[in-house]
């Protein structure tokens, strides 16, 4: 791929189209181009940037030069972006692990060696202090790879072989292998363009895992591979025809069954079948539209999480002896609640461990068998929990996380039974003091009235009279709740006086599913509407200066941050869109781009009229204008297969097109990742530096307290 890039930019440079020795922002060429919509069809002058093969010259002369401005541009930074990095490095605490866990008569750890950006996973047989066998040295697997990630392992039931997934460019397309753990002999077994999902049966000969569509990248069918044969043998054990559902395959917590699931916005369907002979698969409840479960098993029965006469899901229970009946059989376990959002679980032998939403925060509580209720406590008014790593369903601790904006994440451990509790790790970050930053929860109305909860964390001694620079994140997509935590990478402008803000905007599911329900199809706009009631109401209550506002977003977060570009430029300085899905219309037109056909249900289909009118009424790149813009630093990957980089690419050569200002536009493009950005943690944190020292500089902000 190098060889394309030198080659695209000589030809660029020769063609005088380019003058990489002048700080001038490129100008890209405007190619009529008719997009076919339900009003017949629209130009789109910019649609040649797209290149399925990413092989095009003149496209890659074209993000090379946007690369090389980049530079040039951010050339004066350089000194404060060395430092923002260095300042987060040194939060982190080099030689880090994780907690132990148990699982078939093993511990399985991670651990980092000082300087290295990835993991060594490692085992110890019966006890903790027993030697170390190692199954991954990612550090060496990542050798020779601009990008790498290990992003899913099993190993065999009887211990003996591990299965692993990898990706070495970014797309999200994993190839499988199979190695023996005691000769660390890789088998010849090799499937490529898979998911990331792989799944044992009983025998540790056959693996399952789900093939994807080579175009689409749509996961779409679970194979079921015999060592030792050839892929072209491989047995379909389910296709699914309806391409607006996704789909994984599990394993109950009893390890009895495999467990087919798949998924769109508003159904699922789950079958199952003995994990000793996974081969005929019987659905659980089948699938209608506005109806979503997901299921475990334990013991003798199984217990579901529904939204069936629940909007905000309730756990249900049916007896293996009952399956067949179905739905009429099912028994309530918990009860539907207006206030209570339960969002996850997990079942135990004599409990269940449920995750859950209340408040805006996330939260744990224990259901005994008993049916009492055990809730985890909290002291901070903003607060995650989560459950962790918990593979042992007789074991009466069960271990969950807690963090916070301030306190790290720290991993405990609760016994049901005794009610004792034991601090099992906390996640170090060296050179950090949580007493000298303070955490709140806000809560702002919205223009309709809504109460949007909003986390904030700042320094102690940053004065609330309206003078304090602010950074403002969101989401507000798919039901995807953003919570709270500690970043190493955020205390750098902490310790400078901004003030953080994590906005927890209609879309996601902080305050249960109706907060979805009122930010998504034709509700979307509440989403951006909320991001800026939101920064008006901390800017007039004093928590930041007017002309100091900096906003962010990834992915559909990035789509956030285009339509506030678009309806309320005026209120922020700068604006950090990452990956940014900004091209709606013509992308949500296209069923061959993926993702697209997941999405029906998000966005709507655009191809329905009353879709297509209310999704380009805010679709980023169709609402540019001639009128000024905040400062704005857009990043892409050339590889990623989830907002594909053209769409960026488009949005920021129509802003240099038509945008009235001389604030500056950085275009920053990975031309060697997807949609993650880099591999590996200290290159992450590198790229995160740039952003941040443009941010900052864009708020006139100095030097750290106390440097």
């Amino acid at each position: 791929m190098l060889r394309w890039i030198m080659a695209a930019w000589a030809a660029f440079v020769l063609s005088g189209q380019a003058q990489a020795q002048q700080a001038a922002p490129p100008v890209a060429a405007k190619k009529p181009y008719q997009v076919t919509s339900p009003n017949g069809t629209r130009q789109d002058d910019y649609y040649w940037l797209r290149d399925d093969t990413r092989k095009s010259p003149e496209m890659l002369a074209y993000l090379a030069a946007e690369n090389s401005y980049a530079d040039q541009l951010l050339a004066a930074q350089k000194p404060l972006q060395d430092r923002l990095y260095a300042e987060t490095v040194s939060h982190l605490k080099q030689d880090d692990g994780s907690v132990p866990f148990a699982k078939h008569g093993y511990w399985y750890s991670a651990r980092y060696a000082v300087g290295a950006d990835y993991p060594v996973i490692e085992r110890r047989r019966g006890t903790r202090t027993a030697p170390a066998q190692i199954l991954f040295d990612q550090p060496a697997m990542a050798a020779g790879h601009s990008f790498f990630a290990l992003s899913d392992w099993q190993v065999s039931p009887d211990n003996r072989l591990v299965a692993w997934v990898q990706d070495t460019v970014g797309r999200l397309q994993y190839r499988l292998q199979v190695k023996d753990v005691a000769t660390g002999k890789t088998l010849a077994d090799t499937i490529d363009n898979i998911e990331p999902n792989v799944i044992w049966a009983d025998d540790n000969r056959t693996l399952l895992y789900i093939a994807k569509d080579p175009v689409t990248l749509r996961g779409f069918r679970v194979m079921a591979h015999v060592l030792g044969t050839p892929v072209t043998a491989d047995k379909v054990l389910y296709e699914e025809p309806d391409d607006t559902f996704e789909m994984e395959i599990t394993r109950t917590a009893d390890d009895r069954f495999i467990c087919i699931a798949v998924h769109s916005t508003v159904s699922d369907e789950q079958r199952c079948a003995p994990a000793a002979n996974p081969r005929a698969f019987a659905v659980l409840a089948p699938r209608a539209r506005e109806f979503r479960y997901s299921a475990d098993h334990q013991g003798s029965r199984w217990i579901l999480r529904t939204n069936r006469a629940a909007p905000n899901y309730k756990l249900v229970t049916i007896g293996d002896a009952d399956l067949a009946k179905g739905v009429a059989a099912w028994r309530d376990l918990t009860p539907a609640s207006s206030s209570v959002f339960i969002e996850d679980f997990k079942p135990f032998a004599n409990f269940v461990a449920i995750t859950q939403r209340a408040g805006g925060n996330r939260m744990v509580r224990l259901l005994t068998a008993k049916g009492r209720s055990v809730p985890i406590k909290a002291d901070e008014p903003a607060y995650a929990m989560a459950l962790a790593v918990n593979e042992d369903p007789a074991s009466p601790w069960v271990r969950y996380t807690y963090g916070s904006l301030v306190t790290p994440t720290t991993t405990y451990e609760f016994n049901v039974t005794t009610g004792a509790r034991r601090v099992l790790k906390v996640a170090p970050v060296p050179g950090y003091n949580p007493a000298n930053y303070v955490t709140e929860r806000v809560w702002v109305p919205a223009r309709d009235g809504t109460r949007i909860p909003v986390s904030l964390v700042y320094r102690k001694g940053v004065k609330r009279d309206g003078t304090a620079p602010l950074f403002q994140y969101g989401y507000g997509s798919y039901g995807l709740s953003m919570d709270p935590a500690v970043d190493p990478g955020r205390i750098g402008m902490l310790d400078r006086g901004v003030v953080y803000a994590l906005a927890h905007i209609r879309g996601g599911q902080e305050m249960g599913r109706v907060w979805y329900d009122q930010g998504h199809l034709l509700n979307k706009k509440n989403t951006f509407t909320d991001f800026i009631d939101v920064t008006h109401y901390l800017v007039a209550r004093k928590y930041a200066a007017k002309d100091r506002v900096a906003a962010m977003g990834r992915s559909a977060g990035g789509l956030l941050m285009g339509a506030v570009a678009n309806m309320a430029p005026q209120d922020y300085k700068a604006i950090v869109a990452q990956v940014p899905f900004v091209d709606a219309v013509t992308t949500m037109l296209d069923a061959s781009i993926p993702l697209t056909t997941f999405e029906y249900d998000e966005w709507g289909n655009p191809a329905k009229q009353p879709y297509y009118d209310y999704i380009l009424s805010y679709s980023p790149y169709d609402n540019v204008t001639a009128k000024a813009y905040p400062a704005l630093y857009v990043g892409t990957g050339l590889w990623d297969s989830q907002v594909q980089y053209y769409e960026p690419a488009k949005w920021v050569a129509k802003l240099r097109e038509l945008k009235t200002d001389t604030n500056p536009l950085v275009f920053r493009i990975n031309m060697e990742a997807g949609h993650g950005g880099k591999s590996g943690r200290f290159e992450r944190y590198r790229e995160n530096a740039e952003w941040q020292a443009f941010v900052l500089t864009q708020l006139g902000v100095g030097e750290a307290a106390g440097k």
